[in-house]
């Protein structure tokens, strides 16, 4: 018979693995400081303090750049949102606060290097930014949109959706700034993905003791959080629009989705190999099987499609160039 923990149990159970991983963390994680990545001489003033203020031809970037920029941004923008989560489901006190403070203090960094290069180098209408920061940051953000219908062990859902999010921004955040054209944005974005690596690590070995100390329970959370997922940016003003530019343009795709966040988490926890489920967990884990068939499925389609489109555009290139 699998064990039935309740959130208290679980987190007072995987205290010391928290701790652990909180100490393991510290050592391994870099220290850095978000003005030493941002190329200051390149700024000026805007019109308030005797400048001139944004117009489209001062920024250097793509409009995918900006798409994924504005995007990746915004996301980390909404860290009181993540932060709110984290301290409702973990614990208060020990590791577990630890852990949420030393992670929210290293996400804000994020938010805070990225908008000081764009403002710097004028690269977005920084208007239409905070006017989409304070829509987003004021909508707030939940993890799956099942999470209150179905989950009642949201410390476990909790920590199945970071582990796969904080994946899916590192692979965001990378590809965005090799699309920038710009080697400053392109060094910045690497650092702010090796922190998403690490806090990724992190969960995933949380979520990795949850699934050996209450295998049924967690392969649950991990089943709805992967047949539910939803990027941190959902809802953020053209979410949709900028999404699409992303996936187009292969910052982040469905392909990328699959195989660089979804199925590497589900191979190191071993999902497809363990023999600890119960007859109840087996069955969840062979939905989650027929799910990412069928999604395998979706992929292929995607990029089919994709491949079409690109090849549209570039016949109409060709002809407006001939």
């Amino acid at each position: 018979m699998s064990r039935q923990l309740t959130d208290l149990e679980i987190l007072r159970e995987l205290e010391p693995v928290a701790a652990t991983n909180v100490n393991r963390h510290e050592l391994v994680a870099t220290a850095w400081s978000p003005h030493d990545y941002v190329p200051w001489g390149r700024g000026r003033n805007f019109a308030r303090m005797g400048g001139s203020d944004w117009s489209p031809e001062q920024s250097q970037l793509s409009d995918v750049a900006k798409a994924a920029m504005i995007t990746n941004l915004l996301t980390e923008d909404n860290l009181p949102s993540y932060h709110r989560q984290a301290a409702k489901y973990f614990s208060d006190d020990g590791a577990w606060a630890a852990w949420v403070g030393r992670w929210t203090a290293e996400e804000n960094r994020h938010g805070i290097v990225i908008r000081d290069y764009l403002l710097v180098t004028r690269g977005v209408d920084p208007v239409a930014l905070e006017q989409a920061r304070m829509q987003h940051v004021s909508n707030g953000f939940g993890a799956t949109a099942e999470e209150d219908a179905r989950h009642k062990t949201d410390f476990l859902l909790s920590v199945a959706y970071v582990t796969f999010q904080e994946l899916a921004t590192r692979v965001s955040h990378r590809n965005t700034g090799k699309v920038c054209n710009d080697p400053v944005a392109d060094r910045m974005l690497q650092r702010v993905a090796a922190d998403e690596n690490l806090h990724m690590i992190f969960y995933r070995n949380v979520c990795g003791a949850a699934l050996d100390l209450v295998p049924d329970q967690a392969l649950e959370a991990v089943a709805d959080v992967v047949e539910n997922f939803r990027m941190p940016g959902q809802g953020m003003p053209n979410f949709r629009r900028n999404g699409v530019l992303m996936a187009k343009h292969g910052i982040y795709d469905p392909r990328q989705h699959l195989d660089e966040v979804v199925r590497p988490n589900l191979r190191k926890w071993r999902i497809f190999e363990r023999d600890d489920f119960t007859s109840r967990g087996e069955q969840r884990r062979e939905q989650l099987a027929t799910y990412l068939e069928n999604l395998e499925r979706q992929v292929i389609r995607f990029e089919e499609q994709r491949e079409r489109r690109l090849s549209r555009d570039a016949h109409r290139q060709e002809a407006k160039a001939g």
